[in-house]
């Protein structure tokens, strides 16, 4: 861990000196919610709620998705830079080196959704439910961002270039966040679309994180089973994700590393 965290504190120091690193867990996040806010607020109907409200968690959980660009563009740039393999000339263990990176990579997402919860409050957006149903609402979103910082890790180990990263993650999360229901209920999307954002994984996850803040979900009658039961089914998306991600981000890693 002693390693890990020296790495981390490396990948934190590159902030401290490019502070424009981190515009895609600031302002990025919002200028969403100012757009979506005030731009689309007065035109979309959410029942039994407004749309501010509505808007935060969809907000939230696109930005995590989004996240897992940038731990997939520092990992393939330090693959192809040479990074990885001074490092490995250092008496340290190969894990430290994913450890140390997944460690920096959760402080920065915090920041985001920090920012993301401040801003939110200055349009309207407040918490309705318990402070331990507020608290999961926190620590259900925090462990998809976990998850898809190793969904970014996996990725940017197995690409060849950080191009490639970015074009392989705007292509997968674009359409994940944008068929779903993160900024308009999933009833007003035509037959197929509809089914897809009901079994969505970001769908379940941005009405799980709107249930436990106590927010409108606008959920339609006779929903998709994980839309009826959004907490259950974001945990089971996030630990089938991780089964998945883990072990082959592990594998790439090492082979990737490996003389």
């Amino acid at each position: 861990m002693s390693e890990a965290l020296i790495l981390a504190r490396r990948n934190l120091e590159h902030v401290r000196q490019i502070p424009e690193k981190l515009i895609d867990v600031t302002l990025q996040p919002l200028m969403f919610v100012l757009l979506f806010a005030y731009v689309f607020g007065g035109v979309i109907a959410v029942p039994d709620g407004n749309y501010k409200e509505y808007l935060i968690g969809g907000i939230l959980v696109q930005t995590l998705a989004f996240g897992l660009m940038g731990p997939g563009v520092a990992i393939a740039t330090d693959l192809g830079e040479g990074m990885i393999d001074r490092l490995r000339s250092l008496p340290i263990r190969r894990a430290s080196y994913l450890i140390g990176h997944l460690i920096a990579e959760m402080a920065a997402i915090t920041v985001a959704i920090v920012v993301l919860c401040g801003a939110g409050l200055l349009v309207g957006w407040r918490i309705h439910s318990s402070v331990p149903e507020a608290i999961g609402a926190f620590a259900l979103l925090e462990l998809f961002a976990f998850t898809m910082l190793w969904l970014g890790t996996l990725i940017g180990t197995v690409a060849r270039t950080p191009d490639v990263v970015t074009g392989i993650a705007f292509m997968t999360v674009f359409p994940l966040t944008f068929v779903s229901n993160a900024f308009v209920p999933t009833e007003s999307l035509p037959d197929g679309l509809r089914q897809v954002a009901e079994w969505n994984p970001v769908s379940c996850v941005v009405a799980a994180v709107r249930d436990l803040f106590g927010n409108p979900t606008a959920i339609p009658d006779a929903a998709a089973w994980p839309l009826e039961h959004p907490i259950v089914a974001s945990l089971g998306w996030c630990a089938l994700i991780l089964a998945v991600a883990v072990p082959m981000t592990i594998r790439a890693f090492n082979r990737r590393t490996t003389d």
